[in-house]
C-alpha cells in the first residue's frame, strides 16, 4: 500500500470513531440542531409578523397571503438555514479539544497511524453531521411554509455551497479546539460564529440598517453566502454574491486548514 492508503485508511478508522461518539454521545448534536431550529420559529411565528411589514408588506408566518416571495418565512428560512451550518461548528471545537486535554492524541501519535488521519477524521465526522441536521432544518422549514422554487440544479447548488461553507468553518473550529485549553472555552469561542449570519442579511436586508452597521453587514463573509442562497431557492437576484461566497470559503478552508495544521503540529512538541 501508498502513503496516500494507509493514509486514507486511518483516516476512514478515524471517521468511524467520531461517528460512533455522535451516536453514542447524542445531546451536543441535538442541542446544536435546535438552536437554528428555535430560531427559525421563533422569527417566524413571533416575530414574522413585524419584520416582514419592516421589509415592505411582506406577511408573517407560514399563512401569509400572496405568493412564495411575499411571505417572511421564505425570507428568513435561508438565513437560519446557514446558522445551521455555522452552529455545527460548535461540535468540531469540542470534541477536538476534549481529544486534546484527555490525552488519547499522545496514545495516538505512538502508534503506527497517519498523522493527518486524527484532523481529517474530525472535520470529514463534523461535515457529514452538520449536512445532516441542515437538512433537518430545511424539512423544518418546509413543514411550516417554506416554499422555495428552486430547480434540480439549483437545489444542487445550494447543497454544494453549504457543504463548502460547512468545510470552511469546520476547519475553522478544528483549529480552534486545538487551541482552546478547555472544553468550556472550545465551545465558547465559535459563539460569534453562530450569530454572525444576524449581523448580515439573515433576518433584515442590509439596507435597513445604520450606516456603520450596513458596511459591516454588507462586507462580512455570510451576507453573500445568504444573498446566493436566497437567489437560488427563491428566485431572488445574485449578483457577483455567488463568486464573492466561493472566495470567502475557500480563503476560510485554506487559512482554517493551514491555521490547524500548525496548530497540531506545535501541540506535538510540548
Amino acid at each position: 500500500m501508498t502513503a496516500l492508503s494507509y493514509a486514507a485508511r486511518d483516516s476512514l478508522t478515524m471517521l468511524r470513531r467520531n461517528l460512533k461518539h455522535a451516536q453514542r454521545y447524542p445531546s451536543m448534536t441535538a442541542s446544536v440542531v435546535a438552536m437554528p431550529v428555535l430560531m427559525l420559529l421563533l422569527f417566524n411565528y413571533a416575530f414574522g409578523g413585524a419584520l416582514g411589514a419592516g421589509i415592505g408588506g411582506i406577511s408573517g408566518g407560514a399563512t401569509g397571503g400572496g405568493g412564495s416571495g411575499d411571505r417572511y418565512i421564505d425570507y428568513v428560512a435561508p438565513g437560519i438555514i446557514l446558522m445551521a451550518a455555522t452552529s455545527g461548528s460548535l461540535v468540531t471545537a469540542v470534541g477536538i479539544c476534549v481529544d486534546m486535554t484527555e490525552g488519547i492524541v499522545n496514545r495516538f501519535r505512538t502508534m503506527a497511524i497517519s498523522r493527518a488521519s486524527f484532523l481529517t477524521g474530525h472535520v470529514v465526522g463534523s461535515v457529514i453531521q452538520t449536512l445532516i441536521s441542515i437538512a433537518f432544518v430545511i424539512g423544518i422549514a418546509l413543514l411550516i411554509g417554506f416554499r422555495p422554487d428552486a430547480t434540480p440544479v439549483e437545489w444542487l447548488a445550494v447543497a454544494g455551497l453549504l457543504a463548502l461553507v460547512t468545510l470552511a468553518l469546520t476547519w475553522v473550529s478544528a483549529a480552534i479546539g486545538l487551541m482552546a485549553k478547555t472544553p468550556e472555552s472550545a465551545s465558547n469561542i465559535p459563539l460569534p460564529l453562530q450569530f454572525l449570519p444576524f449581523m448580515g442579511s439573515a433576518i433584515v436586508p442590509t439596507e435597513s440598517m445604520p450606516d456603520g452597521l450596513r458596511w459591516f453587514a454588507e462586507y462580512q463573509p455570510f451576507t453573500p453566502v445568504i444573498e446566493t442562497l436566497r437567489g437560488l431557492l427563491m428566485g431572488t437576484e445574485i449578483g457577483n454574491s455567488a463568486l464573492v461566497s466561493l472566495a470567502w470559503c475557500v480563503a476560510l478552508t485554506v487559512g482554517g486548514y493551514l491555521w490547524a495544521r500548525t496548530a497540531y503540529q506545535r501541540s506535538a512538541r510540548r
